[in-house]
């Protein structure tokens, strides 16, 4: 355990997106001269974000339906696993959903510097989100969870 562990669970996901969608801008406008000419990059933006809110709201939706916790700082209180629908392709849907919806705010500002903050967002929520949460489904599931993660990527 090193000494930033204290972060484990402790940001809302929706928190730090909203923290990238922030160093994004910012980025953007700090380095103006690392903007660069993309065909139909209102499209793209738009189409990205679209999709990245469509597969979060499914995400969403499916915890309701199966009437489980859906607050990412709690993960104890899971009260099933889902590993059918969109859980059946990505371990973290609503995350992966979050993702595109900042790859389409990326391309809206047409900045390659800006679009670094991509990786650092997966790096930070598999770090310090999604590990904790796997670690605590494991211990309060067992084999069936094991299984899953065996079989599901955690992305996509």
């Amino acid at each position: 355990m090193g000494p930033m562990n204290w972060l484990r669970l402790r940001i809302p996901p929706l928190v730090v997106t909203g923290l990238a969608v922030a160093l994004i801008w910012a980025i953007a406008l700090a380095v103006p001269s690392l903007a660069v000419e993309m065909p139909l990059r209102l499209l793209t933006a738009a189409a990205l974000a679209l999709l990245g809110c469509g597969v979060a709201l499914w995400a969403v939706v499916s915890f309701r339906r199966a009437k489980t916790t859906v607050n990412p700082l709690n993960p104890e209180a899971t009260s099933q696993l889902l590993v059918h629908g969109i859980y059946g392709r990505s371990r973290n849907p609503m995350y992966v959903g979050m993702l595109f919806a900042l790859a389409g705010w990326c391309a809206y500002h047409g900045n390659i510097a800006a679009a670094l903050v991509l990786p650092g967002f997966v790096w930070y929520l598999n770090r310090f989100q999604i590990q904790p949460e796997e670690e605590m489904l494991t211990r309060k599931f067992g084999p069936p969870f094991e299984a899953y993660l065996a079989r599901v990527p955690r992305w996509l």
